[in-house]
């Protein structure tokens, strides 16, 4: 199966929503194991997501893609 960091397109193109969707299980994670750096990394996978998200719905090239959903 592919992914964000596998580097094969998600099926139907949902990267942006795998990102954001793996933002939070790191955000999640973080807090509860106290581990400040998931956090961190959790929060920038959400916002970039939500960027790239954005971006696509309103019809901007982003990287060379129409489309990040």
């Amino acid at each position: 199966m592919g992914g964000p960091l596998s580097g094969v397109p998600v099926p139907g193109g949902h990267q942006g929503v795998v990102m954001i969707v793996l933002g939070v299980v790191l955000l999640i994670v973080g807090l509860i194991t106290g581990l400040n750096i998931l956090w961190t990394i959790g929060i920038i996978l959400v916002v970039i997501g939500i960027v790239l998200w954005i971006l696509g719905a309103l019809g901007h090239a982003v990287g060379g893609r129409r489309h990040y959903w």
